[in-house]
């Protein structure tokens, strides 16, 4: 896979630089850079930050953070057996549980909510930090849902995280997931009133808030593309009445031309 001319792989975390360290400078070089490309492509095109995870883990799949990053790869296209099995080795070298809740979405993806519950119930989830039992309590959220419970969804999902009205990197998700979830189970009232919670301390645009509001108000969405195209096809059906009648003119002309040569030929 091509690098990029601007990629040094200096760009990677102090973290991962160092468990590189272990490898010779030249691989810790190439890995370092396809580590960066994986994070750079991997909203905007997976499919490419797929392809450069798995040259790094075949350079380096003894490192725990090429294992996490093929993982993450893997995840964002939707491999969800591939991508349990590298958090499950990266897991493995480190000892850690911060994947704990994304091994446990894998397990949602595979269809297995029940095992993602039983996952949400461990004695991993205790040793999580903030933002990752928040992360776990949306992902047991939507294991809820999978199995078409969602009074209990909702239930799962109110907690002091969600009543608080401080604003931290979850709170956009956790309170978008509460009214998807009230909506769903047709409370939609009270879906609005956290959609517009949602929309407070969505300041990155992370979720599509502010869309599901404007739905509940009645607003309709007209794609612009779709748009273009029907205006572009009225151009050419009007053009194409233009031409027809500036052939019938033409054609008339040449009628009436022929019919006075005829009159000449006959004097």
């Amino acid at each position: 896979m091509p690098i990029p001319e601007d990629v040094t792989g200096d760009e990677i975390d102090k973290d991962v630089r160092q468990e590189l360290q272990s490898l010779p400078k030249g691989l810790a070089e190439d890995v370092s850079k396809n580590l960066v490309m994986v994070a750079r492509l991997i909203d905007e095109d997976p499919e490419s930050a797929y392809a450069y995870s798995k040259v790094a883990l075949r350079l380096a799949s003894r490192v725990a953070a090429v294992r996490e990053a093929g993982g993450f790869a893997a995840y964002a296209n939707q491999k969800y057996s591939e991508a349990l099995a590298e958090f499950r080795a990266a897991r493995r070298m480190t000892g850690g549980v911060d994947l704990w809740p994304v091994m446990a979405d894998c397990e949602r993806g595979l269809g297995r909510p029940e095992k993602a519950l039983d996952m949400a119930g461990a004695p991993e989830v205790q040793k999580l930090d903030k933002a990752g039992q928040v992360e776990m309590r949306l992902v047991a959220a939507g294991a809820r849902r999978d199995m078409d419970q969602l009074d209990a969804a909702i239930v799962t999902l109110q907690s002091p995280e969600l009543a608080s009205n401080s604003v931290q990197p979850w709170t956009a998700r956790l309170r978008y997931a509460y009214a998807d979830a009230l909506l769903a189970a047709g409370r939609e009232g009270e879906a609005r009133e956290w959609f517009a919670k949602a929309i407070e301390a969505d300041k990155d645009g992370s979720t599509n808030a502010s869309d599901r509001l404007a739905e509940l108000d009645g607003v309709e969405f007209v794609d612009a593309f779709d748009e273009d195209e029907n205006e572009n096809e009225g151009d050419s059906e009007v053009e194409v009445e233009v031409d027809g009648e500036v052939d019938g003119e033409s054609r008339a002309a040449a009628s009436e031309d022929d019919e006075d040569n005829e009159d000449d030929d006959k004097d």
